[in-house]
C-alpha cells in the first residue's frame, strides 16, 4: 500500500491541505494521520490530482492515429504521461475508408495489449469524415461524405465519440441509428449548422460541440448558430485553450455557462512535444512553430498544446478555484464517454490515476492504476 503525504489533494468539489492519500491499485482511503506501514510519496507540498482524460488528440511525438501504426500509438501514450494524461482516445481525421479502417484496427490492437504501459486507449474519437467542406478546417475535402453507419459500424464497440455536421444528416436518420449504442456520443463540429438544426440534434440526441468555436457557424443576435446551441443547451462542449483558438477572455465566460459540461482537450497533432518544423495531419503539410500548427493555406491544423498547459492557461484567466479547472480535464470528459465509475476523480474504489504537479502545473509525478509511470 502507498501513501501520499505533504500533498494538496484536488477532490470534485475541494482541495484538501493536511489530508494523506492511501492506495494500491485503486483509492483505499484519505485519513489525516498515519496509521501502518506505507510506501511513502513526498508531494512536497504540489497538488495531487486525478489524472488527466484528453478525449481528442490525433497524436505527438511525430506519430499520428492515422499512420496506423502500434508502436506510435504506443510512444504518443507513453509521452502524454509527462503531461499528467492518464488516458485519452486516439482520433482519427477524414482520410479514405481504407486508412480509416487500418487506424481503427491498429487502436483495437493497442487497446488489447496487456504489456503496454502508458496512458490507457478508452476508445477512438472519429473527428470526420461526416463533416461540412464548408467548415472542414484541416480535413482533407477530398474524402469527405455523408454520415454512413456502414463505415463505422464493425468497430463500434470501441468508439467513444463521433464528430460530424448534423445539417448532413437528412432527418436525423445517421443520429437515430448512433442513438442505439448507448456508449456513443455524437459531437457536433466541423458544421455550418444554424442554430435550429444544432438544437434539433441536440434535442434528439447530439451530446457535445467539437472544439467549440473553431469550425462552427458563429455567434449573432440574430442567427445564434452552433455557438448560441452551446450556450442554450446543457450538452459538454470541448475547448482548446491554447489562447489562440479561442481568446484567453472567454474562459471565464464560458465556465460560467457550460459549468460542468467544458472540457479541456489538446486536438493535439503529430508534432506536440517536437520541435517547430514542417509534419503532416491528415496526409496534409502542416508547418508549425513555437505555438500552433498551421496548414499551408494558414489555416490552424490541430495543435501542439498539452493538456497541463490547458490547465493552466484556464486557471490564469478564471476566478474559479484549482479543482473546478482540474475537473474540465478529470471528471467532466470520463462521466461523457461514461467511464466516471472507474476513472476521473479521487474517490475510494476508483483506480488510482494520479498526476502530481506544482504552482505552475508542471507534472512532477503521474501514477497509473497506482504504479508510477512518470
Amino acid at each position: 500500500m502507498k501513501a501520499i503525504i505533504n500533498g494538496r489533494i484536488i477532490l470534485e468539489n475541494k482541495v484538501l491541505d493536511k489530508s494523506i492519500l492511501i492506495f494500491n491499485e485503486k483509492f483505499q482511503n484519505i485519513i489525516n494521520e498515519m496509521d501502518d506501514d506505507y510506501e511513502i510519496i513526498d508531494a512536497k507540498g504540489n497538488y495531487v490530482s486525478p489524472g488527466f482524460i484528453d478525449v481528442h488528440v490525433h497524436g505527438a511525438m511525430g506519430y499520428d492515429t492515422m499512420d496506423a501504426d502500434l508502436e506510435g500509438l504506443k510512444i504518443i501514450g507513453k509521452k502524454v504521461l509527462e503531461n499528467g494524461v492518464t488516458s485519452y482516445l486516439p482520433t482519427t481525421m477524414t482520410m479514405s475508408d481504407e486508412e480509416i479502417h487500418k487506424a481503427f484496427d491498429t487502436v483495437r490492437k493497442f487497446m488489447n495489449d496487456k504489456d503496454y504501459i502508458g496512458a490507457e486507449p478508452l476508445g477512438i474519437h472519429v473527428e470526420g469524415p461526416f463533416i461540412n467542406v464548408l467548415k472542414k478546417g484541416a480535413q482533407n475535402e477530398k474524402y469527405i461524405q455523408k454520415p454512413n453507419l456502414d463505415l463505422i459500424k464493425d468497430y463500434m464497440d470501441i468508439i467513444k465519440i463521433i464528430t460530424y455536421a448534423p445539417e448532413m444528416d437528412e432527418d436525423n436518420r445517421f443520429l437515430k441509428e448512433i442513438n442505439k449504442y448507448k456508449d456513443v456520443n455524437l459531437s457536433m463540429g466541423h458544421s455550418n449548422a444554424t442554430f435550429e438544426e444544432a438544437m434539433d440534434a441536440i434535442e434528439n440526441g447530439a451530446a457535445s460541440f467539437t472544439h467549440l468555436f473553431n469550425a462552427m457557424t458563429g455567434l449573432h443576435h440574430r442567427n445564434p448558430g452552433m455557438i448560441g446551441a452551446s450556450f442554450k443547451s446543457n450538452v459538454y462542449s470541448e475547448l482548446i485553450a491554447d489562447t489562440i483558438h479561442v481568446n484567453k477572455g472567454l474562459f471565464q465566460t464560458l465556465m460560467d455557462i457550460k459549468k460542468d459540461k467544458l472540457l479541456l482537450i489538446t486536438d493535439g497533432m503529430s508534432a506536440k512535444c517536437m520541435e517547430p518544423g514542417d509534419y503532416e495531419l491528415g496526409g496534409q503539410k502542416v508547418a508549425v512553430n513555437e505555438n500552433s500548427a498551421r496548414l499551408e493555406d494558414g489555416t490552424l491544423a490541430g495543435s501542439i498544446l498539452k493538456l497541463n498547459e490547458a490547465i493552466k492557461n484556464v486557471y490564469k484567466n478564471v476566478k474559479n478555484p484549482i479543482n473546478e479547472v482540474v475537473n474540465m480535464a478529470s471528471i467532466y470528459p470520463a462521466r461523457m464517454i461514461n467511464e466516471d465509475k472507474t476513472i476521473g476523480s479521487i474517490e475510494i474504489g476508483k483506480n488510482a490515476d494520479i498526476c502530481i504537479f506544482d504552482e505552475n502545473i508542471d507534472i512532477k509525478m503521474t501514477f497509473k492504476n497506482g504504479e508510477r509511470v512518470f
